[in-house]
This record gives C-alpha cells, structure tokens and sequence, in this order.
C-alpha cells in the first residue's frame, strides 16, 4: 500500500495528485461514495454551471463528456434534454458507477494524454466539468478534444480559475483562436454553492465556450 490507500479520499487530495496513476488509485477509492459524499457535503455545483452554459450556448448531441466521473454533469445534461451522451475518464471504478445511471450511450476509459479512442469528428459538442485543474488534464490534451469534434462543435469546458494562466490554459486557447476555435468566452463562476465549507469553499472556475473551426 502506498501513498494515497491510508487517506480517506478528499479534495486536498485530489488536488494534490501529480500523475495519471495518482488519479486512477484515488478514483478508485472515492468513486461508491462520490456523490453522496463529497458532491452532497462540499455543495458541488460546478457540473450545473457547465451543463447549464453548455445548453445556452446552443451546444447538441452527441457529446462526449470528459473526465465524466460519476456522472453528475452528464445527469444535468441529460435532464436539460442533450443527448446522446459518452462519458470518457480514467477511472473504470467511476465510469462503473457512471453508467448506472442509465444517462450514457457509451463508456470509454481513456488516459486522455494518450489519446481518445474514437473516429475523428465524432461529436457535435464537448464537455468537461471539473476536469481541467491541477494534477487532472491540463491543455496538452485539447488536440485529441479538438481530433474528437466535428467543425463547429460547441465545447465547455470548466476550467479551475487559479491554474488558468499559471497552468498554460490561456496560452493554448489563445494560440488556438482563429486558426482551430473561434467565439471563444470566458465565464466565472463559483464552484461551490452557499452550503461549502472549508479552505476551497470559495474556489472558482472559468467556462471556456468555444466551437471547433
């Protein structure tokens, strides 16, 4: 046993993982008691905000929603009436419980850094809530997103606000803006609802709207 095995699964921990190994075994771990525990406790409510800004946008299926995890922001998307969804993630253990919930087409568990296993142009919108923050995916991965999307595929993406210029985010999409994306806006919004406590209580993110060129 090492490492994470003696901690009981929790944000710090999750922002402090550094590799792909690191995400698998604490997804692993945390996936039964994800949402019941951690969403629930922490009043989690960045997946509503993506879904939400995804759906005005204009976004459609099918979609592929990256680093899906249990499934809470493809449950919004779901009952926004979008569909078909995918849910792509590392983690078998979350995508297991993912798909219990009767809301995706398909599964796909992939180390995005390596690629997506699916046909170029496979889907009109992309989304990822929660995903894109320290030790998850970082912006090295938006080709294998872009390779994944139609031309003009809709995408949000949730980006944690502290790492957006630190971690290269906004060095990326602006290199990418009118050659492979276009329209793109930045929201802000608060991570957590009203209920959170704790240091990350009053994190925020950015939603990247954008369609593929």
């Amino acid at each position: 046993m090492n490492g994470m095995s003696d901690k009981t699964p929790n944000l710090h921990v999750a922002y402090a993982l550094k590799s792909p190994e690191d995400n698998k075994r604490l997804y692993a771990e945390w996936a039964g008691d994800y949402d019941e525990g951690f969403a629930a406790r922490e009043d989690y409510q960045l997946h509503i905000q993506t879904a939400r800004a995804f759906v005005s946008a204009g976004g459609q299926g099918p979609v592929l929603d990256v680093g899906a995890g249990t499934g809470l922001c493809g449950a919004v998307l779901a009952g926004l009436g979008v569909g078909p969804i995918d849910a792509t993630d590392i983690s078998a253990e979350m995508l297991d419980q993912a798909m219990r919930k009767d809301i995706y087409r398909d599964a796909i568990e992939a180390d995005l850094h390596q690629g997506l296993p699916v046909p170029r142009d496979s889907y009109a919108g992309i989304v990822s809530s929660g995903t894109f923050t320290h030790g998850h995916l970082g912006p090295d991965v938006f080709p294998a997103l872009l390779r994944a999307a139609r031309p003009g595929a809709q995408f949000a993406l949730s980006i944690n606000a502290r790492h957006y210029e630190a971690l290269g985010f906004a060095d990326a999409l602006d290199r990418m803006q009118g050659d492979k994306i276009e329209n793109l806006t930045l929201s802000r919004v608060p991570i957590y609802g009203s209920l959170a406590v704790g240091p990350n209580k009053d994190d925020e993110a950015l939603i990247a709207l954008f369609e593929k060129s």
